[in-house]
């Protein structure tokens, strides 16, 4: 149910993603409104992983997922009736707001679902339903939007939430949480997180070497519909098709990773999957057509499968159920932080750089990712999960 509901919203949020960058795009042509509509889907959890993150240990997860897929069907049964960059803006915020609190309840839920053993291919599974939508949201969103506007991708997606939220209604409460964490106060629940993220080699893995992945991934995307469309002229399809090549290979990338967890362990599986990242992206920069960086960026997306599969298991095997919600938002906060950083950066980039040497740097930036995520995920294997001090 988990992984159908999270295949139903993520195919709505990804069309409706692709609506908001193409109809920022249009009305202003500037590369910093695209990075704006961009950084608010990130910077709001940043606000839950450095400053909320213990509710998710404390407050029943179910509830927490079903009352922000209300909020998000909200705001997008809103933006239809939106017509200024701001106001678009401003909304996409607190769908930000609301994507902080469920996607880390998701994934701290999963390893009460499934034994250790089956954890990877638990996240494999439904990591795969959030990639298949990559795969045919955005170009159905590219479609929709040339044919119809933003507002159809809109209506769908909030749709798509609360199908999402009647699924998640039939989980069992109980089935997603073991326990929940007793309180010794807000900000030392808070401090608590952060000595379980500092003092735990997986979850200092996935902190440093992905939030330097993340600087690449950030300025990637805000280029990726001037490289689409301004250096392939390929329109908003070629965006869409470009987009969805990497959702194709995230989602091969997704069950490799599962395997290649089983096989090789984590390091090697995590700056295996950074490397090809590298491969893939670097190679789209340099591509003639769209056609051929298409075929770059599904390279480039099994890489990004099988690594964001990596990083859900270290955080998860890193962290108690009862400290598990605040590790996952902190790590994800401070990642996240990066992506909206690079995102600003990249936007005002833009008016004077090619988007094709933002992605080349991109490309540099998972090399580097590489060689520190494979130094830090090394093993023992089994690393003690660490309790706070009492």
């Amino acid at each position: 149910m988990l992984a159908i509901a999270t295949l139903g919203s993520s195919v709505g949020t990804l069309l409706a993603a692709l609506a908001l960058a193409i109809d920022i795009k249009d009305r202003t042509n500037s590369g910093l409104w695209v990075g704006a509509v961009l950084v608010v889907a990130y910077l709001p959890t940043v606000l839950v992983g450095l400053t909320l993150g213990p509710l998710l240990d404390r407050l029943p997860r179910r509830d927490l997922m079903i009352g922000a897929d209300l909020l998000r069907a909200a705001v997008f049964f809103t933006l239809p009736f939106t017509s200024s960059p701001g106001a678009i803006v401003s909304l996409a915020a607190v769908a930000g707001l609301a994507n902080g609190f469920f996607r880390p309840a998701v994934y701290a839920g999963i390893p009460n679902l499934v034994p250790d053993d089956e954890l990877p291919a638990a996240n494999a599974l439904v990591q795969a339903m959030e990639n298949v939508s990559w795969a045919i949201g955005p170009i159905l969103g590219g479609l929709l939007t040339a044919a119809a506007g933003p507002h159809a991708a809109y209506w769908i997606n909030g749709v798509s939430f609360l199908v999402s939220a009647v699924l998640i209604a039939q989980i069992p409460a109980r089935l997603l949480q073991s326990e929940t964490a007793l309180t010794r106060g807000h900000w030392r629940d808070l401090g608590d997180g952060f000595l379980v993220v500092m003092r735990s080699r997986p979850l200092l893995a996935v902190l440093v070497a992905w939030g330097i992945a993340c600087l690449g991934i950030g300025a990637a995307n805000v280029a990726e519909v001037f490289l689409a469309k301004n250096t392939f002229h390929a329109g908003d399809f070629g965006y869409g098709l470009l987009y969805g090549a990497i959702g194709g290979g995230l989602v091969v990338g997704s069950f490799a990773g599962s395997t290649m967890l089983d096989r090789f362990g984590p390091a090697r599986t995590y700056a295996g999957g950074l490397v090809l990242m590298a491969l893939g992206f670097g190679g789209a920069a340099a591509s003639p057509d769209i056609w051929v960086a298409a075929a770059c960026a599904v390279v480039g997306g099994i890489g990004d499968g099988a690594a964001i599969v990596c990083n859900a298991v270290l955080v998860q095997r890193g962290a108690a159920d009862d400290m598990r919600g605040r590790a996952l938002t902190l790590v994800m906060s401070a990642t996240f932080l990066a992506t909206a950083a690079a995102n600003g950066i990249a936007g005002a980039l833009l008016h004077s750089v090619s988007p094709r040497w933002i992605w080349g740097g991109a490309a540099v930036s998972y090399i580097l990712a590489a060689v520190v995520g494979y130094l830090l995920a090394r093993e023992p294997s089994g690393v003690p999960t660490v309790e706070p001090a009492r």
